[in-house]
């Protein structure tokens, strides 16, 4: 008995300073980041917005040369959702002066998903139903593809060049002024990303809602800094548009197909070579007339399974993938971004080292006060690291809530803390299944779109009543 409890605590020590000196670093890592978001925002006031306030959407300049918007819409086990989606398009879209066409893509094994397409393309010219030559499930890219050699055939056969190609999923709410800032914007940059908003879906304040709080800060903050700083940004797959040219040129590259079809992360690859190509993507962050965020909402998972199959396709993706497909060129923040990307499967040893590390000193606790040895002290480097990791956190915290409340409001910013605790479960949970699932992969096994199925369409509550 004195040989296990002796090796509980040994265990308890180091990893308590394992997980304590990487929580630093990753720590001092985010507060880097906290500090360069909170300098640039000083910056552009004094030099931008102190005299002149930040335009709205309606306030925006007609685009010189007005052209055709092709928006990609790939959809697999979608009959709950696109009919929604395609209707708000329509009525959003409608009467918005901006020319679009909208491409669905389907699978010949989806009949239920197909009749959804067709009744909320309904009364629209404007939507046109592509069906893959495959069965279905490939990869989201392999769909995309299918779209793209679609619209170039439409543009052979009746003489026109469309301008840009927004990426939607089935799922989305998309802006009436989206296209129009799209259109505007285009004409600056290769590629241009609205941000994304997720909206919780009701009685699942702890799954559903823990993505509001991490897109709150990646699209208030992370990609904020990460524009700044000239770093390449990564596209989210909804609500980003990519220049009809570069596209093209894409497709040439690689036998005509400008999406990899053997990535389960197309749009996070496309917007990094978007940038490594010398070119330029725009982060927009534009309000409305009524203050509202132009962006993409949508409702993402609400159950413990599906959030973490979605995130072991980002993990796998972003994290494993992207390592082994994409490198690391670039300069010093190229670099530092890509390495935060990929940080996921080391946060989440980390993190299991720090919840086991919670468990042993629970039983450490209870034996010592059942009469058993109590621990040697902690040494003096190991107390300074958790006293600057727990003021790390109560700021790491504040930051968080800071982002949510501007997002969503004080409700949702006082729930944003416990909310971590899932987050990190979640986390966990996808890195685990995501390492075992990139090893089969190597052994030679097909990446498969393990996408995610959507029950639910957002709902956004307006202000006055009209939808945005």
């Amino acid at each position: 008995m004195d040989q296990i409890w002796t090796t509980l605590q040994l265990a308890q020590r180091e990893l308590l300073l394992f997980s304590a000196f990487w929580f630093c670093i990753g720590a001092l890592d985010d507060l880097l980041i906290d500090m360069m978001w909170i300098a640039h925002k000083i910056r552009r006031w004094l030099t931008r917005y102190r005299s002149i306030p930040a335009q709205t959407a309606d306030q925006l300049a007609c685009p010189a040369r007005p052209g055709l918007i092709a928006v990609f819409i790939p959809a697999w086990q979608e009959a709950e959702v696109i009919t929604q989606m395609l209707q708000r398009c329509g009525d959003a879209w409608g009467g918005s002066g901006s020319a679009y066409r909208i491409y669905v893509g389907a699978y010949p094994n989806d009949n239920a998903c197909i009749r959804a397409i067709r009744e909320g393309a309904r009364g629209n010219p404007d939507c046109r139903l592509v069906l893959c030559s495959d069965a279905g499930p490939t990869t989201k890219a392999d769909c995309l593809n299918r779209l793209w050699r679609a619209m170039a055939a439409d543009e052979l056969a009746a003489g026109f060049k469309v301008k840009a190609i927004v990426l939607h999923d089935a799922e989305d709410f998309v802006h009436r002024d989206e296209l129009r800032i799209f259109d505007l914007l285009i004409e600056r940059a290769t590629a241009v990303q609205l941000p994304v908003i997720p909206i919780q879906v009701g009685g699942s304040t702890w799954i559903s809602g823990h993505y509001g709080d991490e897109f709150a800060e990646a699209h208030g903050k992370a990609l904020v800094v990460r524009e700044a700083i000239g770093a390449a940004l990564p596209l989210a797959g909804v609500g980003c548009a990519i220049e009809r040219n570069h596209l093209g040129r894409v497709a040439l590259a690689h036998g005509g197909a400008p999406f990899d079809a053997t990535s389960l992360t197309e749009d996070y690859e496309l917007g990094l070579g978007v940038s490594g190509k010398g070119a330029r993507t725009i982060f927009a962050r534009i309000a409305d007339e009524r203050g509202d965020l132009v962006g993409t909402r949508a409702c993402f998972p609400d159950t413990l399974s599906s959030a973490v199959r979605q995130k072991t396709r980002w993990t796998i993706g972003i994290a494993l993938a992207g390592w082994d497909r994409l490198g690391w060129q670039g300069g010093v923040a190229e670099i530092w971004m890509r390495l935060r990307d990929r940080k996921a499967i080391f946060a989440a040893v980390v993190l299991t080292a720090a919840y086991a590390c919670i468990v042993l000193t629970v039983i450490l606790f209870a034996g010592k006060h059942a009469g058993l040895p109590p621990p040697a002290p902690l040494p003096a480097t190991t107390v300074t690291l958790l006293i600057a990791n727990g003021l790390f956190l109560v700021w790491r915290q504040l930051v968080r809530a800071w982002f949510v409340f501007g997002a969503q409001g004080a409700q949702a910013a006082l729930l944003s803390l416990p909310r971590t605790i899932i987050a990190n479960i979640i986390a966990i949970m996808a890195a685990r299944r995501a390492v075992f699932a990139y090893l089969r992969h190597v052994g030679g096994g097909t990446l498969r779109w393990d996408k995610t199925t959507h029950r639910h369409f957002p709902r956004f509550p307006a202000k006055s009543g009209e939808l945005p």
